[in-house]
């Protein structure tokens, strides 16, 4: 039987009764939307964030258009985006009137280029477009480096945003992402597959901002103010359920274990292949959660023949992200640095491992056993 690349059940059947329990709950009192389980995680959010507000919506990228909403992002203002991420960054820009511009990545983390960045700011200056801010995305499980980030945007008089859809729980400098130490305003996707998924859709905005708190409770819901019935801005329709909280309530408490497994795992597939790959690269005093285990490849011949080799012994790999942003269809008219090398030939060169925290040991010694089996 192939082994699967994200088993989504397993987490499941180890501990059925909590989640049961959870779900039975909410059905006994009945209140699907607003019920008490949203309050009560987003409280523990906060907590686990050590961030003064956690608001949950309908998913990731509602998460990403709140939060510009809340930087009161114009029309025609220009943010500054990785080009390797998934299409929801920018798109949430664009869904803003916003102008996402690309640049691009550092080979080694995947994560944005500072150089990158500094030379597209320059760019958009001699262009006389309006920099508003930056997109920093935490791709992979990896913080981005926001202490390079902060020095480039309080020379430019940018905000700072974290796109944490994949890196909820990872630190920078002993900090979580999530607590806005470093970034003005962060969010996150609940998405099933994520390192904290639910069993449908999630996501949530953080803040240590009361007035930023207040306006992004009110945007969720259709723009309402103190009474339910006077909308006093135009807002959208952006609710966690009440089933969802109750679920990332009980997956919540088993997070911080999942991510000591995540990163276990991460170092035996370092050991097993990195005289075959580039392996990941992330710094000492950063924690990564691993959304991903992403290896990178000489050429893409030779990811197509590594790929290949896993994939004839029952390892199932994935690429992401196989075009950047800036390639595709939807995205080719926005601006972009001058050279977006390095995110084009990583999408050509990269391809993920079976990365979980309910591996088993026999999993990961099959995994790893490929590595003898590789030139």
């Amino acid at each position: 039987m192939k082994m699967p690349f994200i088993d989504l059940k397993r987490q499941y059947k180890l501990h059925k009764e909590a989640f049961d329990n959870a779900v039975h709950a909410v059905l006994k009192h009945g209140q699907y939307i607003h019920g008490p389980e949203v309050t009560e995680f987003e409280n523990q959010l906060q907590h686990f964030a050590n961030v003064r507000h956690a608001v949950t919506c309908g998913n990731g990228t509602d998460a990403l258009v709140l939060a510009l909403q809340a930087m009161h992002l114009q029309k025609g203002d220009v943010v500054f985006v990785p080009s390797l991420t998934f299409a929801a960054t920018a798109e949430a820009v664009a869904l803003r009137g916003g102008i996402p511009f690309f640049i691009d990545i550092d080979d080694k983390t995947y994560n944005l280029s500072v150089k990158s960045l500094k030379e597209a700011v320059f760019e958009a200056q001699k262009q006389s477009l309006k920099a508003a801010g930056i997109i920093a995305v935490d791709l992979f499980g990896l913080a981005a480096d926001y202490t390079a980030v902060n020095e480039v945007a309080k020379e430019n008089n940018l905000w700072v945003m974290s796109d944490c859809a994949q890196g909820f729980g990872c630190t920078h400098n002993g900090h979580m992402v999530c607590s806005c130490h470093d970034c003005a305003i962060a969010t996150t996707s609940f998405f099933p597959a994520k390192p904290l998924g639910c069993y449908g859709d999630g996501g949530a905005v953080f803040t240590n901002d009361d007035e930023v708190d207040t306006l992004i409770r009110s945007l969720r819901e259709h723009g309402k103010g103190t009474e339910k019935y006077d909308n006093v801005r135009i807002g959208q329709n952006s609710r966690l359920d009440t089933i969802q909280a109750a679920v990332l309530i009980e997956k919540l408490k088993l997070f911080p274990n999942e991510i000591v497994l995540r990163n276990k795992i991460a170092a035996r597939y370092t050991q097993a292949f990195q005289s075959h790959f580039q392996a990941p690269i992330h710094p000492k005093n950063d924690t990564c959660v691993w959304a991903q285990y992403t290896l990178k490849t000489a050429n893409p011949l030779d990811r197509k023949q590594a790929m290949e080799a896993f994939s004839n012994n029952g390892i199932p790999t994935v690429i992401y992200y196989p075009k950047p942003l800036h390639l595709q269809t939807a995205y080719k008219h926005f601006p972009r640095a001058n050279d977006m090398s390095a995110c084009e030939q990583v999408s050509q060169t990269v391809f993920s491992l079976p990365m979980s925290p309910y591996l088993t040991e026999e999993e990961i010694d099959e995994v790893c056993e490929v590595s003898e089996l590789l030139r």
